[in-house]
């Protein structure tokens, strides 16, 4: 969606000046406030307080440019409590919320929309990408589709309890390959640091032995050098890295954030020299280990249906797409938006079959597996 003219495309009645928030009292001590083209500064200590999460962060609004053009801030306050902070952007008829991998509650959109539409008339469509919902009714016509999926990992109170969660071949593998490794490696060592005591040559080293994993598998790296800028960026604001090294060489490594008490893993690599000793899954176990220590409360391995992640405890929290119309006039008014979210709807379901077919144990699995490869090649192409 392009910003370069988003000032200038709002037409409201009555709307506020840069900065003034469009306020509206609301039944049962709840008050709306609007700061148009404007973020104000309470909103990133907020947004840490009531999400928790990296990808409703203004680190990580600020590092992936989308603060470089103007963004509208929607507030909600119940009894001078902020309860609702969305950031959005708006291109001619159609708002794009910047909050993505939070849970929103019917009641959250239902007020939004109902807000936005009554402040500003020509608006047609409201959208949320990646967010959780439990909508079951809206004042509004909707469409609602499976985008991806959050893997998550709720944390215990300590090392030792989510030791004693895991499964039994899980923590036998875990003793076991920790101690073939120790015998052949004397000087292996792991270690995790956060923010700025993070090294930026074990950043990129992580990277690095990412790009060589993937090349392995005959695939490219979606960390191109202007990626590893923004996750270096990043981790010097919220980041913690688990790092380990054999004669002091980084061999394999995890790139998390930190948002409030939960954890982010962006970068799992390992070398795929020590495939035999579990490294990658070691690498990552002692990293959710760090986390708790850190009082964590829930360590998110994010999208990808990864058997590791599941071995390690996790569990998969579905990730939808909304959008909500003005009515249904809107609705026809926007074939492009409407068609396009049917079509990747039903290429979502393709996928996640494609994906199970090919993981299970029937004579088709291998061909299948091929055609699921084929099938995100295009999606990304």
């Amino acid at each position: 969606m392009k910003r370069t003219t988003v000032s200038a495309r709002w037409h409201s009645a009555g709307a506020p000046a840069h900065g003034t928030p469009y306020r509206r009292l609301e039944p049962d001590g709840i008050t709306i406030a609007c700061y148009q083209n404007h973020v104000p500064p309470f909103v990133e200590a907020e947004l840490v307080r009531l999400y928790e999460n990296i990808f409703s962060s203004m680190s990580q609004f600020r590092v992936y440019g989308s603060l470089d053009e103007p963004v509208n801030t929607y507030v909600v306050w119940k009894d001078q409590r902020i309860v609702t902070i969305f950031l959005f952007v708006r291109d001619k008829g159609r708002v794009q919320v910047l909050n993505e991998v939070i849970q929103i509650s019917e009641e959250d959109v239902n007020r939004f929309a109902s807000y936005l539409f009554s402040a500003f008339e020509m608006l047609a469509v409201i959208s949320f990408r990646a967010v959780r919902t439990d909508i079951r009714q809206l004042a509004y016509p909707r469409q609602r589709f499976n985008y991806s999926e959050d893997i998550v990992l709720d944390l215990s109170p300590t090392v030792e309890e989510y030791h004693s969660r895991l499964g039994k071949n899980t923590r036998r593998n875990i003793k076991r390959y920790s101690e073939r490794l120790q015998r052949g490696f004397s000087s292996v060592q792991f270690s995790a640091a956060e923010r700025e005591s993070v090294s930026r040559h074990d950043v990129r080293e992580i990277i690095r032995l990412n790009h060589e994993r993937m090349a392995g598998k005959y695939k490219v790296s979606a960390i191109d050098d202007q990626e590893t800028d923004r996750i270096i960026s990043l981790v010097q604001e919220c980041g913690l890295v688990g790092v380990t090294r054999i004669d002091g060489r980084v061999v394999a490594g995890t790139i998390a954030y930190r948002v409030g008490s939960n954890f982010f893993l962006n970068v799992l690599a390992h070398d795929p020299a020590y495939d035999d000793y579990w490294l990658g899954i070691l690498c990552c176990y002692r990293t959710i280990c760090e986390c708790i220590a850190r009082g964590g409360c829930d360590f998110h391995f994010l999208w990808g249906k990864y058997e590791y992640k599941y071995t390690l405890l996790a569990r998969q929290r579905d990730l939808d797409i909304l959008h909500v119309y003005r009515s249904h006039a809107a609705m026809l008014a926007n074939p492009d938006l409407v068609l396009q979210a049917l079509a990747k709807g039903w290429l979502r379901r393709l996928s996640l079959w494609l994906h199970d077919v090919a993981h299970g144990n029937g004579a088709a699995s291998h061909w299948i597996a091929r055609l699921l490869a084929q099938l995100r090649e295009m999606k990304g192409a």
